[in-house]
């Protein structure tokens, strides 16, 4: 083995020499960045050899099959350098449009210009590759090319062929008049949160046309599917408007009134706007399609409500003073709440939009629509509503019952004395309204318990609910398997229908992930919904994840995500501010980590204990991680305000800590966990800010202009800080030029969107929150609308929820404890609401199993589901790359095998210089999958597509031992050598074959010539 291996060094030392010495050279001096016809091509080559320049044209298509197409090939003379300049004529169908003459094709992904120097290839010898070059071009897309104009007549016969539809021109796609701006459902919370949606310019010239002139005579109909839970609480809510681009509401506008009637308002060229009200009321707890057909100076307006079997219609019509004006591009419409008004308490059905018609429609014909009819929320309603009056009835009989018992205390029962003296049987005291169905059992006894304990006011039916929840909670945290969700789900169901929206939002990620009972979607997004609703924060968070992505039979639909997430950031401000016991800090922790696992503690813990040692002698920044841990409740620690407060005013006092001061300056400033004391506060804040603490600065500007209104001192302050990276005193700074504050200067929402947009790079929640709000509309001459971005942003900070780490934290600590399956259920529950790293960690405990608490079919499954929900997030880690890459090529229960999926997952992880991505991909090559030109693109190594397997594979293997990861440099190296051996024995396998023969043949005759010259000499020496 050493022999072989000091030979292929050898080797390989020589041919290093070779390439040095060698003159062999190929150089695309001038490729087109795209492909273009005619294009002049300069190309500098030299051979050592009487040598072939090959130009070549590898082209790669979605369907993931590649094309090599040759353009050019002459003779190379070995001397000096030479450019050859050459015409590139490349295929019609790379270049032109279809047209019938030129021919159509797949869609192209990438096109590879090639030029290679090679020898070899007569007298059926196999060409070797001497040199290459290569230049990746980017193709236009089918309508960004330009038509050929052919200069030869056109034959009879292919004339006819263009005029067939098979070989017809293509079309661009057909523009619907139809806008479907909402075509889910969403639910309304009656806040400031809402649906935003813009609309476009026809493409069509002719449909363009006709819009802009309906703009002061529009002919066309809204329709809006409403189910009201809860009247108007103001004076009018948002149902559907339009706002310009100076934030006035124009035609349409549909609000609703706390008296339940519409109130309708249309915007006139010149006579300004006028509104009206039918007398009709939209009713409560009933589907409502509320149609607005504009034409001219008419409005009609109509309202048709179902009540199961029961069809309830209303129609009026409205002759305007004036005509109404309509630019649809103008703004933008708004479904619910928005900036300026709350919204309608409720679910929002479809809402349609027919921009340049009136299709025909009749009140009597009204469907329900699909989308409706499948949430069946009005099936759930009802049932609901019959348990609640069971419920209902129950706990005012064991109030009376309580109270009976209790007047007869002192008395003494002689009839139940005599029967128990006599031994006769009593007969069952049970009335009839205490009579339960087995699966409402445990809820019945729990409303007795609580009427019996603490009487009728504290019994009532949430209270029962909140019950019920903590009875399912531990009961599934005794449980060790999923075989006991099934029984305990039940009990979830009535927590939910009791009012408990944590127990609806339980409920639907089980039904969603299936975790002990069987996938429902469906019913896992009507709980959803209904806890979402009544302002759930993870359900919010789970609704906008779900319609960010469009998974789980949910349409993709940024804008109606962008509601749900808006709420819970707000929120997620709201909670920052507010800090209880029941929140805790969001930390992504890895399960794979073991280094971040090693540093999790808790009040016991021997890391905490020494912090807090370290703390009492003097050290300023154990004292700062102590409080730290207890304020927010972080790295397992209980949240514990009021030490850790104590803490902060140790590291202020005692050891003048300037962090120490600012954290306990705020404390005292806002009154958490310690008496407010504002003049306190200041003096600590100032003595930080003294000692070059820039929170403290932003602080103090906070106080000067909260307090003071000084204006002055406190921009003078955040400039201050703005300059040093401050992201509050960006964040101030912007609030101050939106409000018109900012001393000597009028309000200007271009520098605030710039100090948010800074603010927000800088990490701060309430930033993000603007820039998105800026970002969902635009602002006219300064930003336009960019709603994914905004959405990023939103995620972003609701993510830091702090009930969302208290789920988080039991997740955790259930896994510390080895109860995996306590652990897994939580981190589902933030796996349903997009948390990538819960998504990673559940995958993770599923993949592990550790004693086989699951079903193996269900830990298959859940892998692949929140593996690959993992992978979504913009940056996923590389393990859920490669364990995805993995499952891709074992294949599902049918053994079918997706290599190119799994080739591209490995390709992402090796990219991020995973060395396990770059062991895979040797793998697959190695396996005889050849690696599609795109992914050698990804990977840089575009040149190796024609290359020798063998090449290839030690290229790849030497990323894979070059890596940082010390662990991946002995598998990779012995993959290399594999390499380098199997490449020797495929060069050289003739010659060691050779001379093994010569060897077997001449070796018995070599050993008897010696044996006889010993044998002579040994003979003469006798």
């Amino acid at each position: 083995m050493a022999l072989h291996t000091l030979h292929k060094y050898i080797c390989l030392f020589g041919l290093i020499v070779q390439n040095v010495w060698t003159s062999d050279q190929v150089t695309l001096l001038n490729p087109p960045e795209e492909p273009v016809p005619d294009h002049l091509l300069d190309i500098l080559y030299s051979c050592d050899g009487p040598a072939t320049v090959q130009l070549d044209c590898v082209v790669s298509f979605e369907t993931d099959t590649t094309s090599t197409i040759l353009l050019r090939r002459w003779s190379c003379v070995p001397g000096h350098r030479k450019v050859k300049t050459v015409a590139l004529n490349f295929p019609d169908w790379l270049v032109y449009r279809a047209d019938g003459i030129v021919p159509d094709s797949q869609r192209v992904l990438s096109c590879v210009l090639l030029a290679s120097v090679r020898y070899g290839g007569l007298d059926d010898t196999e060409e070797s590759l001497a040199a290459q070059d290569a230049a990746t071009l980017q193709p236009k897309d089918f309508f960004g090319r330009p038509v050929k104009r052919h200069r030869l007549c056109v034959p009879w016969s292919t004339e006819m062929l263009q005029t067939t539809k098979a070989l017809s021109k293509k079309q661009c796609p057909m523009e619907r008049e139809t806008v479907h701006l909402l075509s889910s459902v969403f639910g309304s919370t009656g806040e400031t949160f809402g649906i935003t949606k813009t609309l476009e310019p026809y493409g069509s010239e002719f449909l363009e046309h006709l819009r802009v002139e309906a703009i002061f005579s529009p002919w066309c109909m809204f329709s809006v599917w409403i189910f009201v839970t809860r009247h108007c609480q103001e004076d009018l809510c948002g149902l559907l408007y339009h706002v310009d681009s100076h934030n006035n509401y124009v035609t349409p506008t549909l609000f609703l009134q706390k008296s339940g009637k519409l109130h309708i308002q249309m915007d006139g060229e010149s006579h300004g706007s006028s509104a009206f009200a039918p007398t009709f009321k939209v009713p409560l707890r009933e589907w409502c399609q509320i149609g607005v057909v504009l034409r001219g100076t008419m409005v009609t307006v109509s309202v048709v409500c179902l009540n199961k079997e029961q069809r309830t219609a209303y129609s009026v019509v409205h002759m305007l003073s004036h005509t109404a004006v309509l630019d649809d591009t103008e703004g933008y419409f708004g479904i619910g709440g928005g900036k300026y008004i709350r919204g309608v308490a409720g679910y929002f059905g479809p809402v349609i939009y027919h921009r340049n018609r009136v299709p025909p429609h009749s009140v009597a014909e009204v469907a329900v629509p699909d989308v409706i009819r499948t949430l069946n929320l009005t099936g759930w309603l009802d049932a609901c509503e019959e348990f609640l009056l069971e419920m209902d009835v129950k706990i005012s009989g064991y109030f009376l019952k309580a109270q009976q018992e209790t007047e007869s205390e002192t008395c003494f029962d002689g009839l139940h004395e005599r029967m128990v003296k006599y031994r006769q049987p009593s007969q069952s005291q049970c009335e009839l309204w205490e009579a339960t169905v087995p699966r409402r059992r445990q809820a019945a006894k729990l409303a007795k318990f609580l009427v019996f304990k603490h009487g009728k006011r504290r019994a009532s039916l949430p209270a029962v609910g909140r019950a019920l929840y903590s009875l399912s909670l531990r009961k599934l945290s005794r449980a060790s398997n999923a075989r006991a969700v099934r029984r305990i789900l039940p009990l979830l169901l009535q927590a939910g229908c009791l009012a408990d929206n944590q127990a609806l939002h339980m409920s639907s990620v089980l039904y969603s992930a299936g975790l002990g009972v069987q996938e429902q979607p469906n019913k896992a997004w009507l709980l959803a919904l209904l806890a979402a609703q009544k302002d759930e924060r993870l359900a919010l968070l789970r609704l906008g994840h779900l319609h960010r992505l469009g998974v789980d039979g949910l349409p993709a639909d940024p804008d109606l995500a962008y509601a749900y997430y808006a709420n819970i950031a707000q929120q997620t401000t709201l909670d920052r501010n507010d800090p209880t016991p029941e929140q805790t800090f969001v930390e992504a922790v890895y399960l794979n980590n073991d280094k971040v696992l090693t540093l999790q503690t808790n009040e016991d813990h021997h890391l905490f204990q020494w912090l807090k040692l370290e703390a009492r002698r003097g050290a300023a920044e154990a004292e700062q991680a102590v409080a730290r841990m207890l304020f927010w409740g972080q790295q397992g620690v209980s949240p514990d305000i009021q030490k850790a407060v104590r803490h902060y005013e140790r590291g202020a006092v005692q050891w003048k800590d300037p962090a120490s001061m600012y954290d306990y300056g705020i404390v005292l400033l806002q009154g958490h966990g310690v008496e407010k004391d504002i003049p306190k506060a200041l003096t600590f804040l100032k003595k930080a800010m003294d000692q070059g603490f820039v929170p403290a600065m932003n602080a103090l500007a906070w106080y000067y202009e909260q307090f003071e209104q000084d204006y002055v001192q406190a921009v003078q302050l955040w400039r201050q800080a703005d300059l040093l990276q401050s992201p509050e005193a960006a964040f101030n700074l912007g609030v101050m030029y939106s409000g018109g504050l900012y001393p000597g200067k009028a309000a200007d929402q271009c520098m605030a969107y710039r100090y948010y947009l800074k603010s927000a790079e800088r990490g701060h929640i309430r930033g993000a929150i603007h820039l998105a709000a800026i970002w969902t509309t635009g602002l006219p001459g300064c930003v336009n609308r960019r709603p994914s971005d905004a959405l990023l942003w939103l995620q972003w900070a609701a993510e830091h929820n702090g009930y969302l780490g208290s789920v988080l934290r039991k997740a955790l600590d259930s896994y510390l404890k080895s109860d995996m399956f306590s652990s897994l259920l939580y981190y589902m529950v933030a796996a349903e609401s997009g948390y990538s790293p819960a998504q990673f960690n559940a995958a993770y405990l599923c993949e592990q199993n550790t004693l086989h608490f699951l079903d193996p079919s269900f830990a298959s499954n859940c892998m692949w589901r929140y593996y690959n929900l993992t992978l979504q997030s913009p940056n996923p880690d590389t393990y859920a790359l490669i364990r995805m890459g993995d499952l891709l090529y074992e294949g599902r229960s049918d053994g079918q095998k997706e290599l190119s999926s799994a080739a591209s997952m490995y390709t992402r992880a090796a990219v991020r210089n995973e060395p396990q991505g770059w062991y895979n991909l040797g793998l697959l090559a190695e396996e005889g999958y050849r690696l599609p030109l795109s992914i050698l693109i990804d990977l840089g190594l575009s040149e190796l597509y024609l290359a020798d397997n063998s090449l290839l594979l030690s290229t790849l293997y030497k990323r894979c031992r070059d890596s940082e990861d010390t662990d991946s440099y002995l598998p990779c190296s012995l993959a290399l050598f594999n390499v380098y051996l199997q490449s020797f024995k495929k060069d050289y396998g003739a010659a060691i074959k050779f001379s093994t023969a010569v060897a077997v043949v001449a070796g018995p005759t070599i050993v008897l010539i010696i044996i006889g010259v010993l044998r002579r000499h040994f003979l003469s020496h006798n």
